[in-house]
């Protein structure tokens, strides 16, 4: 584990955005910042779409819906001048940010919250929640 290797998960949404400007004011001016900039597109879960659908369809769905989420993010930390790394994840949302961060290294995450969900993420969004509960580092949740 790295702390200065930072995991910023977005899905394209305003809080989201905010944490990845949060990510790139700890970064800038430092040169030993790693930024790892993550999105999780669900799986699409149904049998039948796969029965009517190519594997091949699917993967490229699934890379157009990353792209896209990762699209404004991309834009801000080119402007920025810091470092950084994209990547596309296909899985459950807060698992998959859960075994990137571990995977990788990462010393700490910066994400957005969001007031979506059930009673348990009224003030935080149901992914933030999940994802305080799995990982051991440090996170800041950016509102």
């Amino acid at each position: 584990m790295n702390i200065n290797t930072i995991l910023v998960p977005v899905d394209g949404s305003a809080s989201s955005l905010r944490a990845v400007e949060f990510a790139i004011r700890a970064a800038q001016d430092r040169d030993d910042i790693t930024l790892h900039v993550l999105t999780v597109q669900a799986p699409i879960i149904s049998g039948n779409v796969k029965r009517f659908i190519s594997g091949e369809i699917i993967d490229d769905y699934y890379q157009d819906e990353g792209r896209q989420a990762l699209r404004i993010a991309e834009t801000m930390l080119g402007k920025s001048g810091v470092a950084y790394q994209t990547h596309i994840a296909i899985g459950p949302i807060a698992e998959t940010i859960h075994g990137f961060a571990k995977e990788n290294g990462c010393g700490q995450i910066a994400m957005g919250t969001r007031g979506l969900g059930s009673v348990a993420g009224l003030f935080l969004g149901s992914v933030a929640t999940k994802v305080l509960s799995l990982v051991d580092v440090p996170v800041t949740l950016v509102k």
